[in-house]
């Protein structure tokens, strides 16, 4: 089984042109080229699970356009996605902000989906997606380290109470370092599918490990690669699985 996790900012782009006229400016216009390469190279890796962290479901900056859709479609995909702010954040009413989503695409048959919510921080939102014999779950934490620790806590609750084998991944912001995550992961007993700690953020000169695929017993990694890519700020991750229990 393969998996691939990427961050996409949107499919807003990179580069010096993202920061014309104003910082950021780029975040609020489209960018179709950058979502085909991204689509292109997502296709080419012929992943059976799709972790896509900032997608734009449909506002006026993809041009009305619902990436996951547009992605899973492109590459014969199921797609489920949501808001990453829940239905009763205030962000889920501020337009082009309520469409800022992540989603999970898959090939294999789906035996279930759900949405969890945090209890704290401004992205709340879990992504489960159950599976013949894998669970999977795709966060994006939050940017303030004591948020994150909080958010850690409730997804060791989620983890434990799994039956199958568990991949948990996406964008985990730990700015200070994969030494945040060493207590959850020797609470929960993952392991990081990134052994030798490489990094994905910024991606024209990554110097920092915010982005994670996390795995339980049951299996077993057989190649990891973090692509050299400039379409998003984030580099994506891929790790092939193998399940040995």
């Amino acid at each position: 089984m393969r998996i691939l996790v990427y961050n996409i900012r949107y499919a807003t782009g990179t580069g010096p042109s993202f920061h014309l006229p104003l910082p950021g400016a780029g975040y609020l216009r489209p960018n179709r080229q950058a979502l085909e390469d991204i689509t292109a190279f997502i296709r080419r890796e012929d992943p059976d699970i799709v972790g896509l962290v900032e997608v734009d479901t449909g506002s006026v900056r993809s041009g009305m356009i619902n990436q996951a859709e547009y992605i899973g479609a492109a590459i014969g995909h199921y797609s489920t996605y949501e808001c990453k702010y829940g239905s009763e954040s205030i962000s889920s009413m501020v337009p082009i902000v309520r469409k800022q989503a992540n989603a999970i695409l898959a090939a294999p048959r789906v035996h279930g989906q759900r949405f969890h919510y945090f209890d704290t921080g401004m992205k709340r939102l879990i992504i489960e997606l159950e599976l013949e014999e894998v669970v999977i779950f795709l966060v994006h934490l939050s940017l303030k380290y004591r948020t994150r620790q909080e958010q850690l806590r409730a997804l060791h609750d989620l983890v434990r109470q799994s039956t199958k084998p568990v991949i948990l991944a996406g964008d985990f912001n730990t700015f200070f370092g994969e030494d945040e995550m060493f207590l959850f992961r020797e609470a929960t007993g993952l392991r990081s599918a990134n052994v030798t700690g490489l990094k994905t953020y910024p991606s024209h000169q990554p110097r920092m490990e915010l982005d994670f695929i996390l795995y339980s017993s049951g299996l077993e990694v057989i190649d990891f690669r973090v692509p050299q890519l400039r379409y998003s700020d984030h580099l994506p991750l891929i790790c092939d699985f193998n399940l040995t229990a």
